[in-house]
């Protein structure tokens, strides 16, 4: 019997963040991933609407990885009425509870702050959720194994595929009727130091893939690269500071700085990690050292010789502080976070670096700077920029153009249907011209929220 499916692009369509794809057949709902918007200000906004479907008819969730921007809706999904299980890997349930833990206090003290000091045009300005609101996700998750087919009913079948990026990162290979979707998430490195590299896909009659880098390809000794920026930046005697993701790249960073002061490369800098996920992530890599590289003994190393920063007191004191250091925070595009109190000490010192590692979203502080901006807003003020902004390039957990070609170069056969997603307009045109070059595959580049009907035919289901 020919039915048609519908997959809808709530979220990562046109930009990179978001995440969230619809996918509707005959009286079934799922949504792959649910994250928040970041960036410019007209997305931002886009989280504070409610999804144009009934979310209580919405039948599961299931998650590619815990990033805020494909989890970080979950609590409002939630509010909108959502009862069913969110389906998503071990590593990824234990970073998803901490990154929604996360999220929602800097969104109570944003709130709060912004209250104190009146700099918000709402009265009272308000948290997008509470961590009342975030805990209330935390019953709902369903943890399952890589690589094991998990059937939902009789319409839905999925597994979840090793796929680097960060710690519990996969993409998803869904069974719909007769046709196999695969929904890429955010594909990792094929050389990351910390991770191995991700499995490729073999079937895909249609196939959503990310774009993040899509028209760039990374260079290919960063570590040589950050050791001559952390030389440079510590002749002037001041702080560098480094905007990052709590997860994944802050553990990336920290192995590189750990080991490049091991071998002398760089100069005798304290180093300190401020994040109050800090601690709880490495415990993470120490529960699970089946997805990563590192050996007990290195964890072990590296979290002596990197001083974690947990509580808010200790963040203002290191701030005070103007001896030469090196300071990891999040966030990693400084749309938020102890990064931006750091900021508010060291953006206007001359001595002062501020050294991005990873892709910057459009509309965010960290592409502003990157762009030359001579000033940023913060919490309700301008803040003049005289500190070096620099760039250290092939850092990012996100494949670049020739790796995420070479990802899809296992197909047995050529998808019927290829959504180019997550990525900004430049990244996914030149990656839907490369996939023409190489493969002479057709590919879409969706709009937000547009949907597309696949034909499937219902009576053969597997």
């Amino acid at each position: 019997m020919k039915k048609n499916l519908t997959i809808q692009f709530l979220g990562a369509a046109g930009t990179v963040t978001g995440s969230k794809y619809l996918i509707e057949l005959i009286d079934q709902k799922l949504l792959i991933d649910c994250g928040l918007f970041q960036g410019l200000k007209e997305l931002r906004l886009l989280n504070w609407q409610s999804l144009p479907f009934d979310v209580a008819s919405l039948d599961a969730v299931i998650l590619t990885h815990g990033h805020l921007d494909h989890v970080g809706y979950l609590p409002l999904l939630v509010k909108q009425g959502f009862k069913g299980k969110i389906y998503a890997t071990e590593p990824t349930i234990e970073i998803a509870k901490l990154i929604l833990q996360d999220s929602s206090k800097i969104q109570e003290e944003d709130a709060e702050r912004a209250n104190r000091f009146g700099y918000s045009k709402h009265h009272p300005a308000k948290p997008l959720y509470t961590t009342k609101e975030a805990e209330s996700v935390f019953p709902m998750f369903q943890k399952e194994a890589i690589d094991q087919w998990i059937k939902l009913s009789d319409l839905f079948t999925f597994r979840f595929c090793y796929n680097g990026h960060i710690l519990g990162a996969t993409f998803i290979e869904l069974k719909a009727a007769d046709k196999v979707i695969v929904f890429s998430g955010d594909i990792g490195r094929q050389e990351d130091p910390l991770l191995f590299s991700p499995q490729k896909p073999e079937q895909a009659d249609v196939l959503l893939i990310e774009s993040t880098y899509g028209g760039r390809t990374h260079p290919t000794d960063p570590e040589t690269q950050l050791a001559e920026v952390i030389h440079k930046a510590a002749t002037k005697q001041g702080t560098i500071i480094i905007p990052v993701f709590a997860v994944e790249r802050a553990q990336l960073l920290m192995f590189y700085l750990w080991k490049l002061k091991n071998e002398q490369r760089i100069p005798d800098l304290p180093i300190y990690m401020d994040s109050p996920m800090g601690k709880h992530v490495l415990q993470i890599f120490a529960n699970h050292y089946a997805w990563h590289k590192l050996s007990p003994s290195e964890s072990k190393q590296i979290s002596q010789e990197i001083q974690i920063i947990s509580k808010q007191n200790e963040t203002l004191k290191l701030a005070e502080n103007k001896d030469p250091k090196i300071i990891l925070a999040a966030s990693g595009m400084a749309t938020g976070g102890r990064v931006l109190t750091y900021f508010e000490h060291f953006l206007g010192d001359k001595a002062a670096t501020i050294l991005m590692v990873g892709f910057q979203g459009e509309g965010t502080r960290g592409r502003a700077l990157l762009d030359g901006a001579k000033e940023i807003k913060m919490r309700g003020k301008y803040w003049p920029v005289n500190a070096s902004c620099v760039l250290v390039e092939g850092l990012s957990a996100h494949a670049d153009q020739n790796e995420l070609i070479d990802w899809i170069s296992k197909l047995a056969k050529k998808p019927e249907k290829i959504f180019i997603v997550h990525g900004e307009p430049a990244g996914s045109l030149a990656l839907k011209s490369k996939l023409k070059e190489v493969y002479g595959y057709d590919s879409i580049i969706p709009e937000l929220n547009a949907a597309f009907t696949i034909p499937v035919n219902v009576g053969e289901v597997s």
